[in-house]
C-alpha cells in the first residue's frame, strides 16, 4: 500500500473500518485526496443488537481517525450523518455528526443505485396477491423485524410469508406453518421470489440505505417498511410506512394492504420510483464527477 498510493492520483474506499484506517492516513501524508464511502454499519452503534462497528471501544476510535483523516466522506444516505428514529426507543440516535460530534470532513450523499435491467418483472409473470417476502440473515432477524413477520403471519393464516437468507433450522421463533424459509438464493432465485411476491417488507430497526427493498420494488412488490433512517424516502407515496414497532399498528397495515384494489398500479409505481431515483446509471454518473472533483 505505502508503494502503491503515492503512484495514485486518489484513493477512494468502501466501508470505514480497520481498513479504511492506513489508506487514509497513507493518502494523507502523501498528500493524496481519500474518500471513504459509508454505508450504514460503520456510522452506527446498537450494542444490544450486536450491531454497529461504533459499538466496539477499539474500531469506533479507528474509523473516528480514518473519516477525520478523509477529506471527504460519500454516505448512502444523509440518515447516516445524524438521525433520530422514533420507530423503536432504544438507541434511537445515530449517525457520525451524533457519535463524532467534533467531525469536521465534509460529506455528500451518493444513494446506492440498481440495476433496473436485471431486477425487473417478466410481463408473463404473475404476482401472488397472498405473498409477502422479506430478506435478512440470521444475525439480522431483530435488526430487520423478523420477530414482528413471524407474529404477523400467526394474525394471517391465509397468507404465505417468505423469509430469504435463513434456513429452516435456523428458526429463531417459533413460526407458523405459513412462514417458509428459502435460505440463501442467487440473485437469479432471487429476482424470481420478487417477481412472485405482492408485498416485501423492511421492518429494519436500523437500514443504512435498503438494497433489498429497491430491488423487490424493481420486481413491483409493493413495499412495507418502518419509519427508519432512507426507508420511508425509498418508498415514497407507492406502499405502507410502520411508524412504531407495534403488531397491532402492522395488523392494521397488513389488511390496509390486503384490501388495496389497485396492487398492479402500486407495484409499477413502485417500480419506477426505484428507476427515476436509485439506478445505478445516476449513481455512477454522480460517484464519477465527485471523485473527478477531489482535490
Amino acid at each position: 500500500m505505502i508503494i502503491k498510493v503515492p503512484s495514485t492520483d486518489k484513493v477512494l474506499i468502501q466501508f470505514g473500518g480497520f481498513w479504511s484506517l492506513l489508506p487514509s492516513i497513507i493518502g494523507r501524508i502523501f498528500k493524496k485526496p481519500v474518500a471513504i464511502i459509508l454505508h450504514g454499519t460503520d456510522c452506527a452503534s446498537i450494542p444490544n443488537l450486536n450491531y454497529g462497528s461504533l459499538r466496539k471501544k477499539l474500531l469506533k476510535r479507528i474509523c473516528q481517525i480514518s473519516y477525520k483523516k478523509a477529506s471527504i466522506l460519500f454516505p448512502v444516505s444523509d440518515s447516516l450523518i445524524q438521525s433520530k428514529n422514533e420507530y423503536n426507543s432504544s438507541y434511537s440516535n445515530q449517525g457520525i455528526k451524533y457519535h463524532f460530534p467534533n467531525l469536521n470532513t465534509p460529506f455528500l450523499v451518493i444513494p446506492n443505485g440498481l440495476d433496473e435491467t436485471f431486477w425487473n418483472r417478466e410481463s408473463s409473470s404473475i404476482k401472488d396477491e397472498n405473498k409477502c417476502i422479506a430478506v435478512f440473515t440470521k444475525s439480522q432477524f431483530y435488526l430487520k423485524g423478523g420477530d414482528l413477520i413471524i407474529e404477523l403471519a400467526k394474525h394471517f393464516p391465509e397468507i404465505k410469508f417468505q423469509i430469504v437468507g435463513i434456513d429452516d433450522n435456523d428458526n429463531l421463533h417459533s413460526a407458523p406453518d405459513n412462514v417458509a424459509f428459502s435460505g440463501r438464493l442467487n440473485h437469479i432465485e432471487l429476482r424470481k421470489a420478487y417477481r412472485e411476491a405482492q408485498f416485501h417488507f423492511q421492518l429494519s430497526l436500523f437500514e443504512g440505505f435498503g438494497l433489498s427493498l429497491c430491488e423487490a420494488m424493481l420486481c413491483e412488490c409493493i413495499p412495507i417498511g418502518s419509519s427508519v433512517n432512507m426507508i420511508p424516502q425509498i418508498i415514497g407515496d407507492t406502499g405502507f410506512i410502520l411508524n412504531q414497532k407495534k403488531i397491532d399498528l402492522l395488523i392494521d397495515i397488513m389488511k390496509k394492504a390486503i384490501a388495496t384494489t389497485n396492487k398492479e398500479d402500486l407495484g409499477k409505481k413502485a417500480r419506477q420510483r426505484i428507476v427515476e431515483n436509485f439506478n445505478e446509471s445516476i449513481r455512477r454518473e454522480l460517484l464519477i464527477n465527485c471523485v473527478n472533483n477531489m482535490h
